[in-house]
């Protein structure tokens, strides 16, 4: 099975200024995520996806490949993952490349490790999956059953049970996207116009190390965590 790794970026960024040219530790923050897909043996190839010169060069620099130049029009606030990953499979099999799925590696989740990214691709393929998603266990108190909504009358629990579980013991595992791995089959992605398909896999990553980078907070809990796991 060709599976191609994926690695978008753009330019510009709001919540972090410059997020995807800044420095993490003592590397930019496009060298963690690039060195886990190269590392990964599952991928077929990887690319990187940018509209901005800059990083462009960067990602060559780290020995990423940049067969194109993504449209500028594909790389503001508005546009979506998905119009992203379909631009480039359509644009890599007008040069001849063809793949039977894609494994998309955001560059604002780091701590993501080659071998994670092997493990999810062999669950995804040993499962007959269509997608897979890497997540994380919510703790206990934030999980569903435990969860209250607003209605008219006052609250419900979230799930809709009529009864509330009393013992912790007794809550199902219920879990969140993480971010670190989306793996779709292309026919989820061009004729679904999703990353998700009927038969949706996943693996679970331990919470530590998934941090999304999202706001300066973030960045500030990712340089905490290199330092702790530095020691």
């Amino acid at each position: 099975m060709r599976i191609l790794g994926l690695i978008p970026a753009r330019g510009g960024s709001k919540g972090i200024p410059a997020k995807n040219s800044k420095m993490l530790g003592d590397k930019p923050l496009m060298a963690y995520t690039a060195a886990a897909a190269q590392e990964a043996q599952m991928l077929t190839d990887v690319v990187f996806s940018s509209e901005d010169e800059q990083l462009m060069d960067m990602a060559k620099g780290l020995g990423l490949w940049v067969p194109f130049k993504r449209p500028k029009e594909l790389a503001t606030d508005q546009s979506g993952s998905l119009e992203v990953v379909n631009h480039a499979l359509d644009t890599l099999a007008s040069q001849g490349y063809h793949y039977d799925a894609v494994c998309l590696l955001q560059l604002t989740t780091p701590f993501r490790t080659s071998t994670q990214i092997d493990s999810a691709v062999k669950k995804y393929i040993d499962d007959g999956a269509d997608s897979l998603i890497s997540v994380i266990e919510v703790p206990h108190q934030y999980n569903p059953h435990w969860v209250f909504m607003p209605t008219e009358k006052g609250l419900r629990i979230a799930t809709g049970d009529s009864k509330i579980i009393k013992r912790r013991q007794e809550l199902p595992p219920c879990y969140v996207r993480d971010g670190a791995i989306y793996i779709t089959a292309n026919t989820v992605l061009q004729d679904s116009n999703s990353f998700y398909g009927e038969a949706l896999s996943y693996v679970v990553h331990p919470s530590e190390s998934a941090i999304n980078l999202d706001t300066l907070e973030d960045w500030e809990r990712a340089e905490q965590w290199l330092k702790a796991s530095e020691a």
